[in-house]
């Protein structure tokens, strides 16, 4: 089943088991990051650290190790946490209220921006990792693609930098890194 059909419990559960393949491969959580002034353990970092604000009283993700101390056992925590909510029967029911987006059902919100967040950083890892870094090209296509015609507004958003010009013909992964600001031959 590809990602776009999967509910948003089980399309985290498979983008978050790719990000987690590419934690638990890491050998240097010091390498340099695609992302200007990141290292490895600053993606995770950012996974972990701004969802919960987001999230806000609608639930509630346990606390684990520090990503300075131990990103691998943070992420694990995390991720945990996060799969738990999605998982629960009642999460389509609640919903998240935020200033920026309104009143979204939780589970949605979730997928949306946050499983998403996962699905692109997991190159941001793999490629300042030395691990694979393909991403599905059916779910990368729908997503740069659905967000290609909201790009004044995700710009001015300032969560993503300035668009990296990609060929014509490109792939829908490089079409979406060259959308979210990232140079698609970047190296360590």
């Amino acid at each position: 089943m590809s990602l776009s059909e999967l509910t948003p419990a089980d399309r985290h559960r498979r983008i978050a088991g790719e990000f987690t393949a590419r934690v638990d491969g890491v050998k240097n959580w010091d390498s340099p990051a695609p992302v200007a002034g990141w290292a490895a353990r600053d993606v995770v970092k950012h996974l972990v650290t701004w969802l919960p604000g987001l999230l806000g009283s609608s639930a509630t993700i346990p606390p684990g190790p520090s990503t300075e101390d131990d990103p691998a056992g943070a992420w694990h925590t995390h991720v945990a946490g996060v799969q738990a909510i999605l998982d629960d029967p009642a999460t389509p029911q609640r919903t998240l209220a935020n200033p920026h987006i309104g009143e979204v059902p939780l589970d949605r919100a979730i997928d949306q921006f946050y499983t998403a967040d996962v699905f692109m950083h997991t190159w941001d890892l793999a490629r300042a990792t030395g691990q694979d870094d393909r991403l599905d090209p059916e779910f990368a296509a729908l997503l740069v693609d659905g967000m290609e015609p909201m790009e004044e507004i995700m710009r001015s958003s300032g969560q993503y930098g300035p668009r990296v010009a990609v060929p014509a013909d490109a792939d829908a992964q490089t079409r979406l890194l060259g959308f979210i600001g990232r140079d698609p031959v970047w190296t360590p």
